[in-house]
């Protein structure tokens, strides 16, 4: 078997789409699962379509994600150029010999009768320049008509192609139209350009989405017009987004973020995007969800890919954020985490440690991080019932000696370590006979002013530093009095 050679080839028209980051994915663990060599291709024909800076964008995302390509537009190749606007020569021979071979012929119809036709309720091209006579064919070209041309399609019969997910599909050849190879402008189609380039390429498997299930009669027709070997067919199911009704339908923004992008402001990591993509229809033998890329590497097959549409679930992928963040570095926690504590304290030193130990494990994503820690910027307004718990036993009435006890000792504190005040906050208790929530408690709710926090007492006094957490107790036995 010849090396396994995929290619992703987007159309520089915006952002990365799941779809289209699903689609490179795939290609990518076609090819690297069976030692091949995954190439990029820009598929830019399309001028009307092109968005300015979306060309980076596609590097950019693969980048992030790991997809490393082998060969494309920024690193070469035997096979190159890589970009289809560069290619614009190699198209139009193609479609010219199959003209000759009457296989494809010269359509001289108006954008005009074009438009009459639908609005006559035509669905697609009548052929009417299909049997033109050729002393007619050639006057016309002489006298500089605009032209396109299109692809004979047999009127009778059929077309089967395999594809290695949902099998035998056989298309009658009635329903394929005579689609345009080249256009007005003397641009290919990007379906021509698909084909021509894929065979220069040596491209062996073609992953796409199973909406193109329907049009790859016409690819098959070329090919064997061209007298060229088929690339094996890989359609990937539909990944579906679940309404407000709980019904599902096509993965629309109305779902939430779809592009990579957005899914990366929302607070996604990239390997986690990765990861949960890999899953929309895709099973791994066992029961793992959790894989690096390599580990996708490993794994991958193309007979565990399924049939049936994927659904984007958002609450599954906050899952795969937080396992991700729990699986964390010390060291990659502090990074991600970083740009949100400097929100909250500028440039100032914390024992950063204290507060990986109390977030890392209730965090989804690194952007909460600084409404977690709001009131830590600024006390909060609050009232003094919120020194009321009856599962800790304080009231209004002990709330106050607590906190008078607990400033005493803290003000005599030799250093402001976390150790430290937990020692002595544990020792205050003990000498004043009660439950340690009930001093710690009042403490909290002085030093935070709300009443769910991310960590207790002790380490928010411990973050707070010792001016501002004494301020903060005096500041609540005020309040009390």
């Amino acid at each position: 078997m010849s090396n396994v050679r995929t290619r992703f080839a987007p159309s520089p028209t915006g952002f990365m789409h799941v779809g289209n980051l699903r689609t490179a994915l795939y290609e990518y663990l076609v090819a690297k699962s069976q030692g091949g060599d995954f190439i990029l291709r820009l598929e830019d024909t399309d001028q009307e379509r092109y968005v300015e800076g979306s060309v980076d964008v596609i590097y950019c995302t693969l980048e992030r994600v790991g997809l490393k390509h082998d060969e494309g537009p920024d690193i070469g190749g035997e096979y190159g150029p890589y970009i289809q606007s560069q290619r614009l020569d190699t198209y139009k021979p193609y479609a010219e010999q199959l003209v000759r071979e009457g296989k494809a012929y010269y359509c001289f119809c108006t954008k005009e009768r074009l438009e009459q036709l639908h609005e006559q309720g035509f669905g697609g091209y009548d052929r009417h320049c299909r049997e033109l006579p050729q002393e007619e064919v050639q006057k016309l070209l002489d006298a500089g008509t605009p032209y396109v041309i299109r692809q004979k399609v047999p009127l009778t019969g059929a077309t089967t192609f395999k594809d290695e997910v949902f099998g035998e599909i056989t298309i009658e050849n009635k329903e394929i139209e005579d689609q345009v190879l080249i256009k007005a402008d003397g641009y290919p189609t990007y379906n021509f350009a698909n084909v021509i380039d894929d065979h220069l390429m040596n491209i062996t498997h073609v992953v796409r989405g199973s909406e193109y299930l329907t049009s790859t009669p016409k690819y098959q027709m070329l090919y064997e017009a061209l007298g060229w070997e088929q690339p094996t067919y890989i359609h990937l199911p539909l990944i579906m987004g679940r309404n407000e009704d709980g019904t599902t339908s096509k993965l629309a923004k109305r779902h939430g973020s779809t592009s990579f992008e957005g899914l990366v402001q929302d607070g996604y990591l990239p390997e986690v995007i990765t990861n949960y993509i890999a899953l929309l229809g895709w099973a791994p033998k066992d029961n793992q969800e959790v894989f690096s890329l390599q580990g996708l590497v490993e794994n991958f097959s193309v007979d565990r890919i399924s049939k049936s549409p994927a659904v984007f679930d958002y609450d599954k992928l906050n899952w795969f954020n937080s396992e991700y963040i729990k699986a964390m570095s010390s060291e990659d926690f502090l990074v991600h985490a970083m740009p949100c504590y400097k929100e909250i304290f500028g440039d100032v030193e914390k024992p950063w440690d204290v507060l990986d130990s109390i977030l890392r494990a209730r965090l989804t994503k690194f952007n909460e991080i600084p409404a977690l820690l709001a009131f830590f910027k600024e006390l909060p307004e609050y009232p003094t019932e919120f020194f009321v718990n009856k599962k800790s036993k304080t009231s209004l009435e002990n709330s106050p000696k607590m906190l008078e006890a607990a400033i005493e000792v803290l003000e005599k504190l030799p250093d402001w370590k976390l150790d430290t005040i937990h020692e002595a906050m544990i020792g205050l208790a003990q000498k004043l006979e009660v439950k340690n929530g009930t001093l710690l408690w009042p403490v909290r709710i002085a030093a935070a002013g709300t009443l769910v926090t991310p960590g207790g007492a002790m380490e928010i006094l411990a973050l707070l530093g010792r001016d501002e957490a004494l301020s903060r107790l005096k500041a609540g036995l005020n309040k009390l009095a």
